[in-house]
Parts: structure tokens; sequence; C-alpha cells
């Protein structure tokens, strides 16, 4: 094969990934006064995909949704959407993108239906058009019944649930979420996240959110790990919690530092001290407990074993715990 041709082939699966591409980002960054929110983000999501962004508050999630979304202007680096590059392009985008916000967007004291007609109007939707996408949103999420009801009488997944007819009112391609199951009980939030799945199953929507919470990012199809700013993995669920390869025990001490360097001279066990508690990531981990505890059993408070979860992910690959509750 010439070289000619080798390269035409290159551009060619070039291409055809980039048409696959719903979001593609490179050397993203964002800075408020003197607080760096985002430094050298780059990533790519499938047409198709449910992307999940995993990550603390306050360690860059909302402020990369702010970006995709268009609510912000972009300070360095670039994202393409579709294909089309955001900057200059915002008014497109927008056209092709439904958006549900952390807090709560549907107006109150409007009904389910009066909401959905004036979101419908913003996109220029009127008339028989309108009705038939009011009507088929509310077949679409069982919110039929609840039509004339005021938006403050429905509970919270009654709730998310008009949010997201009216984020697909317009038929979008792309549906952006930012921690959509914040103020939900966790049935409510089981019952959100399978409608994605069926969402992107029966429409072909591509999903991105942003989630603190584990259970819902492991219902993706890849996720990427944010914190400080940063991604510091990118993969399936599974496949991040794989690569750990080990079993894991928790131990905690009176004086952690102290068991630490012993396990080290007695046992050679490499244990990480991450907030006040011994982590040992071995295979067969279970094997090693009672050698442990008949050796420190009176300097130990407690020990537990594990399979890896994302939260372990987490922390092996930043090493601090997973922390929730801090503004962004």
């Amino acid at each position: 094969m010439s070289a000619s041709s080798a390269l035409s082939i290159g551009a060619v699966g070039a291409a055809a990934e980039e048409l696959n591409s719903a979001v593609e980002v490179s050397q993203l960054g964002f800075v408020y006064a003197q607080r760096r929110a985002l430094s050298d983000i780059a990533f790519s999501i499938k047409s198709g995909e449910i992307f999940g962004f995993l990550g603390p508050n306050g360690g860059g999630k909302t402020t990369l949704f702010r970006l995709l979304s268009t609510l912000t202007p972009i300070q360095s680096g670039t994202v393409r959407i579709f294909g089309l590059d955001l900057r200059g392009n915002s008014r497109a985008i927008r056209a092709r993108c439904g958006v549900v916000f952390q807090r709560p967007s549907v107006d109150a004291k409007l009904t389910v239906l009066e909401n959905l007609r004036h979101h419908g109007h913003l996109y220029g939707i009127s008339g028989s058009r309108l009705k038939a996408r009011c009507e088929a949103m509310l077949k679409r999420l069982g919110l039929e019944d609840r039509r004339d009801e005021l938006v403050e009488t429905l509970s919270g997944g009654l709730q998310r649930r008009t949010e997201l007819a009216k984020a697909l009112l317009h038929q979008p391609e792309l549906l952006l979420l930012d921690e959509p199951s914040t103020g939900l009980d966790p049935a409510a939030r089981r019952e959100f996240n399978n409608y994605l799945a069926h969402l992107r199953q029966s429409e072909g929507v591509t999903i991105v959110l942003t989630t603190h919470f584990m259970e819902e990012a492991e219902r993706c199809d890849r996720i990427g790990i944010i914190d400080e700013g940063r991604t510091v993995a990118i993969a399936p669920p599974t496949e991040l919690k794989n690569q750990l390869g080990s079993d894991l025990l928790v131990i905690s001490a009176p004086s952690p530092q102290q068991l630490q360097a012993k396990l080290a001279t007695r046992f050679q066990l490499k244990a990480a001290l991450v907030d006040g508690s011994l982590r040992i990531e071995r295979p067969r981990a279970h094997e090693i407990v009672a050698a442990i505890i008949e050796a420190f059993g009176d300097e130990i408070e407690s020990i537990t074993y594990g399979k890896p979860t994302l939260e372990d992910v987490f922390i092996h690959l930043t090493g601090h715990r997973f922390q929730v509750g801090l503004s962004e």
C-alpha cells in the first residue's frame, strides 16, 4: 500500500469517527477570577451514547455543563457539537439540544400543559404542531392525567418528568442533564434513569449527564471522572473497576499512621492512608484478614472487605474521598 493510500484511508477513518461523534472537546479551560475551574479538558462522546461526568461538587462538572449547554462563553479550547464549532454556532446548536438543569426550571404556578406550551413557543413551535408535540410528551412521560395540575402540587419525580418533557418537546438530538437526580428519592431516581435508557434505545438520543451518585454513573455507557477541574479517567464503569484488579480492605484504627508502618514491616503490605483510614488493594485480600487481626487486633477498630466500587476507583485515582455537598 502506498503512503498516499494509507493517508487517504486514515483520513476517511478520522472523518467517519467525527461523523459518529455528538460531542468533541479539546484543550478546554475556564477560569473564574483567580480560580481555575477547568484545565485542559478533552473527550469525545459518540452519537447515541449515555455519557456521565462523575465527580464531587466543586470539581468542575457544573462549569463544564454550562459551557456545553452554551450558557457560558468558551474562554479557551474547542467544543464541537454535531460537527459545529460552538464558537459562532451557539444558536444552531441550541436548536438541536435539550437541557435539564440541576435546579428546577419549570414554572410551579403553571400547569404541566401550560409549561409545555410556553416552552414550545420559545422554540418557535405553535398551532397544530405544538398541540401534537405536547400530547406526545404527555403520553410518553406518563403525564396525561396530570396535564391540568399545577406543577407545585406534583411530587419531585413528576416535576422531574415535566422538566424532561420540556427538554424533549422540540425533538433534540442531544440531551444535557445537570445532576438530574438531585432532590429525588431512590425510587423516583430509578424511574427517571430507566426512562433515560428507554429514550436512548427508542429514539437514539445522545444523553450527557453530570452526577455525584455512584448508582447513576454505573448505568452510563462510559463515564468521565472529573476532579479539581481535570478529567482523571474516561472509560466504561466496569472497565474502570476492573483496572484496580484487586479486592479492598479498609481498616479504621486510633493510630492509623503507626499501624500503616507496622503492616509494611510485618506483612510487607502497602496501605494507603486516606482521610484517616487505611486502604489495602490486594488480590484475594480476604485471606490476610485473620493474620492482620491476630497480629494487631488491639490496634484496630474495624476492618471491612469488599470488591472495588466507582468510589474506590475515584479514591485510587485522586488520593482522596469523594466529597459531596460543596458548592461549585
